[in-house]
Parts: C-alpha cells; structure tokens; sequence
C-alpha cells in the first residue's frame, strides 16, 4: 500500500479532528508498554543509586534494563522505537554523569530536553503554528491545510498547552533538586513527573477532545469560503 493510500485510510477512520488527534497521540506514546519501557531505566537508576551510591554500578544496572527491554523488543519482533529512545536517554545522561563524575548530571539531558521542548511548543502558539496541529496534518495529507480553519487552530493551540504543562512542571521541580544535589529526589521526582504526569496531560487532552466534533476534511476551506 502506496503511503499516499495509507494516509487516505487513515483520514477515512476519523471523521473528526478530534478523533483523528486521540489516535494519533495514542500512537505516538506507544501505549502503556512503550509509557512503562521509557521509565523502567530511570527506575533502575534511582533505585540502585540509593542502595549503592555507586554511580558506575548504577549506571551500569539502568542501561542493562534498558539493553535487555530492546532485546525482549526485537525477539518478539515489535518496533522497538520507544526503548531506543529510553536508551539513547540514558545513554546521553550516562555520557554527562562519566565525564563529570557527579551522578545528578544523568539528568542533566531531561532537564535541557523539557525546557527547550517547552520553549519550541510555547513559540509554536506564539507564532499560530501550534504543533498538535501537524498531528491533523499527518492524517488528512495535508500538512498545513489546518491552519486555514481559526477553530482548529484554536483547539490545536489548547491541546498544544497541554503538552507544555508537564514540561515545565518537571524543570520547575527538578531543577531546584538538581542545583542542590538531591540526586534519589531527583530520581524520584522523575519518575513521579514522567508517566503518571503524561498519562494525566493526555486525560486532560481526552477532555478537551470529547467536548468537540470538528468535521475533518483533507483540504480545510479557505477563510473568506
């Protein structure tokens, strides 16, 4: 199947925006197995850094979990895209924490990645290019056909905030416990502000989504139309 026809089936199955956005964000966290891999190798980290304060074991043991999730991944032939990304993560921070020695520097990635993530979003709305609305996009063919409708546009911007939330929540929480060193709180806290708070932002992105029936289209009408 041509990706062109992919796209059409795609925009078939949804005959809302709405629709079309809970599926494809449903894909893109990789549902509660891809949510689960992405916090097993912090979980591995966090916990033997407080039995072992020893940073080369702990580092060791977290990105052998990660190691190990990739090989369960590829045995059962599944996409192993979400624990190549937890991997690559740890492997990053693993890579700050070795050349400086201090452990808190694992996550020093997390925090840079949620900042500039929440910047890229906040400018996305600023400039009405929101980028949930690229979401629409990928269905319907048209990678910017959205923006010529200033309701999806709107609801785009929401759902956009949505998203920028629980980023800067975690920088706000966890930058603080970073300058001062608290390196099992800082664990803690992401795990605390990882899956639960993503699983919350997506509850309140499914809200904001059931209020509405928006009409999807392949090719928006112009304003003016």
């Amino acid at each position: 199947m041509s990706a062109s026809a992919e796209t059409a089936q795609e925009a078939a199955a949804h005959d809302t925006v709405e629709a079309a956005i809970r599926a494809q964000l449903a894909k893109a966290l990789g549902g509660v197995r891809g949510i689960v891999e992405a916090a097993v190798p912090t979980v591995a980290f966090t916990v033997c850094w407080i039995v072992t304060e020893q940073l080369k074991t702990s580092l060791f043991i977290s990105i052998g979990a990660a190691v190990l999730l990739l090989v369960v991944r590829l045995a059962q032939r599944s996409t192993p895209q979400f624990v190549l990304n937890s991997l690559v993560g740890i492997g990053i921070g693993a890579l700050f924490a070795s050349r400086t020695g201090e452990a808190k520097d694992v996550f020093v990635p997390g925090l840079v990645y949620n900042a500039g993530y929440a910047a890229a979003m906040t400018l996305s709305i600023v400039v009405r290019w929101p980028v949930v609305g690229f979401l629409i996009g990928s269905v319907t063919g048209d990678p910017t056909g959205w923006r010529r409708d200033p309701g999806i546009v709107r609801l785009c911007s929401r759902l956009t905030w949505l998203l920028i939330l629980p980023c800067l929540l975690r920088v706000a929480v966890q930058f603080p416990l970073y300058l001062s060193n608290q390196v099992a709180a800082l664990g803690v806290a992401k795990i605390a502000l990882g899956w639960p708070l993503q699983v919350a932002g997506l509850g309140a992105m499914v809200w904001v989504l059931a209020r509405g029936r928006t009409p999807i289209s392949s090719a928006p009408p112009a304003a003016g139309t």
